[in-house]
């Protein structure tokens, strides 16, 4: 049998999860979660990814903190515990300077599903995805995922503080870009912030938003933009699975 790969986000699992009134209940949904994503993609092994600390986007952010829009107030008591048992039970993983959303795209190939919830994930990186909160299987062309890099650079992402082009929504940024040719869009989008912010600060915001948004996708990414090395990012996530 042709072996296939689930790469979990794990973030979004946790979040499902720690509003549940005891931690028995929390890690038993955990385990019915994960179980139910291996079984609805076929996959015989896994791969699960978590973010752990502040990752290198936090350093690129000038214009404003990244997600410093969200409440920082404390997370629930068994937030902690269901993270340790997804490293202790599950054997995920997380790498430094990395959010999980960029290691389920590094690791991702032609053997690998992605299991995620977030729309950057599902839209940003070509392949196949499970999306576990609606039990949806997707499917995203590289063009697909270009485009929607290219919108994400025009609007900017609300949820993590990265503020775009002022009153450009996804409604605008659809119709601009789908007035042009792919290969076409960078120079479009940079043009679209010198537009609104002049020469050299379009050009300064432009090169940040981009940083901000775009998520990582192979180790030389990786070893562009943060201080980690291959060693760093060999993948030790990998456990059998068997499907019940």
């Amino acid at each position: 049998m042709e072996e296939k790969i689930a790469l979990i986000d794990a973030d979004s699992l946790i979040y499902f999860e720690m509003g549940k009134d005891t931690l028995e209940e929390a890690l038993e949904g955990i385990d019915m979660r994960i179980h139910q994503m291996l079984t609805e993609t076929e996959c015989n092994r896994y791969a699960g990814f978590l973010t752990s600390g502040r990752c290198f986007r936090y350093n690129i952010a000038k214009t404003r903190p990244y997600k410093g829009n969200r409440k920082h107030g404390s997370k629930p008591i068994i937030f902690p515990a269901i993270k340790e048992y997804l490293r202790q039970k599950w054997n995920f993983t997380s790498i430094s300077e990395l959010e999980a959303d960029d290691l389920v795209a590094v690791y991702a190939d032609k053997n690998t599903i992605i299991c995620s919830p977030d729309k950057d994930v599902l839209y940003q990186v070509s392949g196949y995805h499970y999306n576990y909160r609606t039990a949806e299987a997707i499917h995203t062309t590289p063009e697909e995922a270009e485009t929607f890099l290219w919108k994400q650079v025009l609007m900017g992402d609300p949820t993590d503080g990265i503020p775009g082009i002022p009153k450009l929504g996804p409604k605008t940024a659809d119709k601009l870009l789908n007035a042009i040719q792919l290969q076409e869009m960078p120079e479009f989008v940079l043009k679209k912030y010198i537009e609104n912010f002049g020469n050299r600060e379009g050009i300064c915001k432009f090169a940040e938003t981009f940083k901000l948004v775009y998520i990582l996708k192979s180790k030389e990414d990786v070893l562009k933009e943060t201080g980690l090395t291959l060693e760093d990012l060999e993948i030790y996530g990998i456990e059998e699975e068997q499907i019940v």
